[in-house]
């Protein structure tokens, strides 16, 4: 595994790519944990953006096999639904409508499908400007000295499950939304993680207790 982010990094990261317009590909994938494959296969009609529980539906994965686009099944088979933040879900929207407009501009030659994520002339995103664009991002950032370690597209999925992990937040749940079959493989990949909350895991009952004893006092 290539470095892991913290969230400030992750935040500078977002702040430096948040002119461009792959930055709600950037967002969905920092903020979801979701494959390459899955945010290129994503449709609209999985993408619920209205009411007070924003989420999507991960159906699919779209690859490139011997220079084509290939879509299929997501990696484990199964269908899966990851819920959203509404600040992500508000940038989504705006998403949406920047598309519409770009839509509109194209006019009847715009592509049919439903894609989330595109080129500005309608086809579907090229699977590779996501990480021209992160290594881009790294060597504007990182001219002087390095402020930002380079990492791979596919290590957002890790920094997001990393951060949910070092907060507490239980196994299942993060295997859950990073779509693995069983969480027994979340915790193999990230047992570095969770030994160390084990660590913490003794002070953090310790206070609890300590904060009960001090409101019975």
């Amino acid at each position: 595994m290539h470095a892991v982010w913290d969230a400030r990094q992750l935040t500078r990261f977002l702040e430096e790519i948040g002119a461009d317009r792959l930055y709600p590909y950037f967002r969905l994938a920092a903020y979801t944990g979701a494959r390459r494959g899955e945010l290129l296969f994503l449709r609209w009609p999985n993408v619920v953006l209205e009411g007070d529980d924003p989420h999507l539906w991960i159906r699919g994965a779209a690859v490139i096999v011997r220079g084509r686009r290939v879509e299929g099944t997501t990696k484990t088979g199964r269908v899966r639904r990851v819920s959203l933040d509404p600040g992500t879900a508000k940038i989504m929207r705006e998403h949406a409508e920047r598309q519409a407009k770009e839509r509109e501009r194209v006019g009847g030659s715009w592509p049919l499908g439903d894609w989330v994520f595109r080129m500005e002339m309608g086809t579907p995103l090229r699977t590779d400007l996501p990480g021209e664009l992160m290594r881009s991002t790294f060597r504007r950032v990182n001219r002087e000295h390095q402020v930002l370690p380079p990492i791979r597209f596919h290590d957002l999925r890790h920094v997001h499950a990393t951060l949910l992990l070092l907060d507490g937040e239980v196994v299942h749940v993060v295997a859950e939304r990073l779509g693995h079959a069983d969480p027994s493989m979340t915790l193999r990949v990230y047992a570095h993680v969770i030994r160390s909350q084990r660590t913490s895991s003794a002070s953090r009952f310790a206070r609890i207790m300590g904060e009960a004893q001090s409101a019975e006092e």
